[in-house]
């Protein structure tokens, strides 16, 4: 192959680029592999370890500059600061450096092209999997929900939207290496994995029926005070009134609000159902994002709090270690953003109404794939996830969709969504949408009937285990070759 006339930063970007344009919400994902072996192969062919970290490193920020071109916007849109958009690089820069140190590491440790291509296959893997851990935790871009639009993507209830990644990251290895027999190998695990995928069907369990809202109220203007809380309570009251018998109804992310606690009763809520709900505190203490369950006479029946807040946006990693990182925003900002922090939940609960178990999240939760795991490992029939997706613009509003999907195929449970400005109604368990709102300019309600369901999937019982397994398969790959030149046969 003739050597780019480009110079690297900018070849490594391109490269970055072709792989973001195979993930949500392009429906473009079964090129991925093919995408991922361009920059494996370019990777691992440069002259140095540091030579290795930089070209991934360019990838990789250049990939989540236009895969994230829309979180610019939510931060100064958040900040009420424009320029604090310029954070959104910061992060970008971030993503790009965890992925190098890795590359640099797998250079170091494995001299052949050949042997670097797997290792960084496995390595890009694992940081994929530490990314959902820890203060900074961000797993927007995980490459298997490329395969979202593919039967490929059931391979979920296996091993989670990991091993998604794994076939891609397998695949793309054995393209890169230029090895007939690798090639062959992948080829039949994605045959297998796309034959696993084609006999998947809906599971079979009883229907309760539930009202769902989209509503289209200014996040931003709701967060400032220029839309009250009564004003959206009336909207949800009216468009949740007319509901057929036995139906719940479900109201989005901070429908209500309270300041100090959570009440006994909520005698504005149309119940029985479930609906977000946000507590505010006097600074210094947390506020609270939650789902309560209501049922009759108003009374709360149970709370679930917020599992993983928006960093940046309802709290700010290592902000009491490091506050001088945030100094120069809350000095352009005159706010003090300790004050907004959201307390998070320390474990989650399925919340009862009449004997079902309601594995409830909210919002953010659903990119993280342990949330709606535990919940259903607890019991679980149903999952209902409150959402508000005013904050996103463009791309966001459809890549947090995606994901949410995927939790339904992990657990093999129906997804109901209730949301502000984003995609609200059904998701069966195999994914698919199956009664969905995504526009309007007014609040609608949707009646959908989602399935009770049960048992365990493999993945609830064993995580993220399996995808470790071919992460470490891949790694073993490299390492068998590291002194191996690239086969040509």
């Amino acid at each position: 192959m003739p050597r780019p006339h480009l110079p690297p930063p900018a070849v490594s970007a391109l490269l970055g680029v072709a792989l973001a344009l195979t993930l949500p919400p392009l429906p473009t994902g079964v090129l991925a592999p093919f995408a991922l072996a361009g920059l494996l192969w370019y990777a691992a062919r440069a002259d140095t370890p540091r030579q290795v970290a930089g070209r991934v490193w360019w990838a990789v920020f250049a990939m989540n500059t236009l895969h994230l071109w829309w979180l610019t916007a939510f931060l100064g849109n958040i900040f009420g600061f424009a320029p604090a958009g310029a954070l959104a690089f910061v992060l970008y820069a971030l993503e790009g450096g965890f992925f190098a140190l890795m590359a640099y590491v797998v250079a170091r440790l494995v001299a052949s092209p050949q042997g670097r291509v797997w290792a960084l296959a496995g390595g890009w893997g694992l940081v994929e999997a530490l990314r959902f851990l820890g203060p900074l935790a961000f797993p927007w871009p995980t490459l298997g929900y490329a395969l979202l639009p593919t039967p490929l993507i059931q391979v979920a209830d296996l091993g989670g939207v990991l091993l998604a990644s794994g076939l891609i990251l397998g695949l793309a290895a054995a393209l890169a290496s230029r090895s007939r027999r690798s090639v062959l190998t992948l080829g039949l695990v994605w045959l297998a994995a796309l034959g696993y995928g084609l006999t998947r069907t809906p599971g079979q369990g009883p229907e309760q029926p539930m009202r769902v809202l989209r509503t289209t109220f200014d996040a931003f203007g709701r967060a400032s005070g220029r839309l009250t809380s009564e004003q959206m309570v009336a909207e949800q009251q009216r468009a949740s009134a007319p509901r057929p018998p036995g139906s719940l109804v479900v109201w989005s992310e901070t429908a209500l609000s309270r300041f100090g606690t959570v009440p006994a009763q909520l005698p504005e809520f149309p119940g029985p159902g479930l609906s977000g709900f946000g507590v505010e505190r006097q600074p210094p203490l947390f506020g609270l994002n939650a789902v309560v369950a209501v049922g009759a006479g108003a009374m709360v029946h149970g709370v679930n709090l917020k599992a993983r807040p928006v960093p940046f946006g309802e709290y700010y990693p290592l902000y009491r270690q490091l506050p001088g990182l945030y100094r120069f925003v809350e000095q352009g900002t005159g706010l003090s953003l300790a004050a907004f922090s959201r307390e998070s939940a320390r474990q989650v609960q399925p919340l009862t109404l009449n004997g079902v178990q309601y594995g409830t999240y909210v919002c953010y939760d659903s990119v993280f794939p342990w949330v709606a795991r535990d919940l259903t490992r607890k019991g679980a029939q149903l999952l209902v996830n409150p959402s508000n997706d005013g904050w996103y613009q463009g791309w966001g509003v459809a890549q947090h969709f995606w994901m949410g999907r995927v939790r339904a195929i992990e657990t093999r449970r129906w997804l109901v969504r209730s949301v502000n400005l984003g995609v609200a109604g059904a998701v069966d368990d195999l994914g698919r949408p199956v009664q969905v709102i995504a526009s309007g300019d007014a609040v609608q309600a949707l009646d959908v009937r989602p399935k009770l369901l049960g048992g365990q999937t493999v993945y609830a019982r064993l995580g993220d285990l399996p995808a470790l397994l071919l992460f470490a398969v891949l790694l073993g790959a490299g390492w068998a070759r590291r002194h191996s030149t690239l086969e040509k046969s």
